[in-house]
């Protein structure tokens, strides 16, 4: 069943029903409710384990993986990283605090953000080692407060003016008129402001897209990167960050997944040759996987409730949707679903999701085949581990939902569910 290549590793169908890890769906949503979101810690574990071992064969030891905190992050997943030793990227101080809530070592904090707050900087210098610079005017700013014993280090974000390839214009980030970064004019200006002021420039860093599917773009922003960083001449430590963003399959027709290998490799290769090339000293390496790591470990599960038909349209409106999960209405994102029971039942109608909540972008796929379903039914929606619950809102009054880790037939709530009261722990009796 094709449809299953996009549900965690551990899917299984049982008696014609969902398990993850060894755990039944039905039963988890009948026990916890819905909406309900699960993260299969097989699935996680997985993806990195797969990035390490690319970036061993084509790289060597002297490279890493950063974890995206944007993607989804809480106290659970942020422990998760440093089983693995992982980076953990935070744009911000709240992202910064839930990783010293896990108490992330120092030196796996990596602060990014394209306008950061005085709060942000102050956070970063105290907790963090390194801050990502993103524009001259934070550099000063950081070079007012920073301390002479601080362990920090500052990377430049460069703005190489390549794009890639992705599904929608807002998931691209390195073209010539994007907010992010400076271009190389102001890459130059900072360093020489770094060594005046003796800050400790430390490396470089660019970003071009997120959920793109070829690396080929990325060759000429690596080059560009490589003449920078001998034009300001780094010494034998230093480090080199050329984004991440690799794509996933959200649909079955985008099957099979981009190849993690690949993509690994063709940056690898670019770096070293680039660095030859130019007598440059090979940097430490850094990735920023971001969806790849964590979307396909997460499912979110709903539960129907009203089912019209509109002439040649049959709307399935389920309990959680836009709330919770936004990348439908922000970028036109493409999704898929199981019913959690009678799984391999025909596929004898063709069905859009939509959710509660009041706006016609509250949809969460269009036009799928799907077994028929009735109020009650279930359905699973895979590909649902990054940007939902990072983005989820409290819109129309929604509750953010609970959130559980599987592994090996436990089901452990990292998240609870919103309560009522929860909704107004922000006001103010006037």
């Amino acid at each position: 069943m094709k449809r299953l290549d996009l549900f965690p590793i551990t899917t299984k169908i049982e008696n014609n029903e969902l398990s993850i890890a060894r755990i039944n769906l039905k039963n988890l949503a009948d026990e916890f409710n819905t909406p309900l979101y699960i993260y299969d810690k097989a699935t996680l574990d997985s993806s990195v384990t797969e990035y390490k071992n690319a970036l061993a064969s084509y790289y060597g030891t002297h490279a890493s993986v950063t974890y995206a905190g944007k993607a989804y992050l809480c106290t659970a997943i942020a422990q998760w990283t440093q089983l693995h030793n992982l980076t953990l990227d935070c744009t911000g101080e709240g992202e910064i605090h839930i990783a010293l809530n896990a108490k992330v070592k120092r030196e796996n904090i990596l602060v990014h953000g394209v306008n950061k707050s005085d709060a942000d900087l102050k956070s970063a210098i105290q907790h963090a080692g390194t801050i990502v610079v993103d524009n001259l005017t934070e550099l000063e700013r950081i070079t007012q407060l920073f301390t002479r014993h601080s362990s920090l280090n500052l990377w430049l974000r460069l703005l190489p003016g390549v794009t890639v390839s992705t599904h929608h214009a807002h998931t691209q980030t390195g073209h010539h008129e994007s907010k992010f970064g400076m271009a190389r004019e102001e890459i130059l200006q900072a360093a020489e402001f770094c060594k005046k002021n003796k800050m400790p420039l430390k490396g470089l860093h660019f970003h071009q897209g997120s959920n793109f599917r070829d690396p080929e773009p990325l060759i000429p922003a690596i080059d560009l990167a490589l003449d920078i960083a001998k034009e300001i001449g780094f010494d034998d430590e230093w480090h080199f960050c050329p984004g991440g963003g690799w794509g996933v399959a959200y649909h079955e027709d985008e099957l099979p997944h981009p190849s993690i290998e690949h993509y690994v490799k063709g940056i690898c290769e670019a770096v070293i040759e680039g660095c030859e090339k130019r007598n440059l000293s090979l940097p430490h390496l850094h990735l920023e996987p971001g969806r790849s790591l964590v979307a396909r470990a997460g499912v979110a599960i709903y539960r129907v409730g009203a089912i019209k038909k509109r002439e040649n349209k049959t709307w399935v409106l389920v309990d959680g949707g836009m709330a919770d999960n936004p990348r439908y209405a922000m970028y036109g994102a493409r999704y898929s679903c199981l019913a959690v029971s009678g799984v391999t039942e025909e596929r004898s109608e063709v069905i859009s999701v939509a959710g509660p909540y009041c706006e016609s972008g509250d949809v969460i796929f269009e036009d799928l085949p799907m077994s028929k379903l009735k109020t009650g039914d279930l359905i699973a929606v895979p590909m649902s581990g990054a940007y939902h619950l990072s983005m989820s809102s409290n819109y129309n009054g929604a509750r953010k939902p609970a959130v559980y880790m599987l592994e090996n037939g436990e089901a452990k709530l990292i998240q609870k569910r919103e309560t009522l009261d929860d909704l107004l722990r922000r006001d103010v009796k006037l």
